[in-house]
């Protein structure tokens, strides 16, 4: 009777644990509803739990480590998008300055250089990135609710 109940308290930590971790996946994305959400909620999960089982320590470690590294690509995609962007419109069109506005009195696409069209496929690539973010979260959030040690891809290990 006495290892009956072991067996089933350790199926409920283990119950525990992957919904733990499936909650910390999934957590992120609060981000959509509160801004900075997919950093805030994972790590109040993540510092919460960690002492408590490896399994969730690892997967709060993975879901921190991958929506950081997507900060420093969007960082970086953004530092390389908007100052080509701005070259680009500010450099082939004609403006005036008012007193209070900005007129852009001839634009013309056909002389759009590359750097426009560089900007653009680093916003498209964003949007991807983010689309693929959210897929990633689900996946994640299935794999570990399965038991399965889910590490992300394309992921900088900022925490070790």
């Amino acid at each position: 009777m006495c290892i009956r109940n072991y067996y089933i308290l350790f199926i409920t930590e283990t119950n525990s644990n992957k919904n733990t971790a499936t909650l910390l996946h999934l957590s992120a994305l609060s981000q959509y509803f509160i801004p900075f959400g997919n950093f805030i909620f994972p790590i109040i999960i993540w510092s919460s739990s960690k002492d408590k089982s490896e399994y969730v320590d690892a997967q709060g470690k993975h879901t921190i480590n991958f929506h950081l590294s997507l900060l420093t690509y969007s960082l970086i995609m953004i530092a390389i998008a908007v100052p080509l962007f701005l070259i680009t419109v500010f450099s082939q069109a004609h403006y005036s300055v008012g007193y209070d506005d900005l007129v852009f009195n001839d634009f013309n696409f056909a002389e759009v250089s590359g750097y426009l069209v560089t900007g653009i496929v680093i916003v498209l690539l964003f949007g991807l990135l983010k689309i693929l973010e959210f897929f990633l979260i689900i996946y994640a959030a299935v794999k570990t609710s399965e038991g399965h040690n889910f590490k992300y891809p394309l992921t900088i290990n900022f925490l070790k």
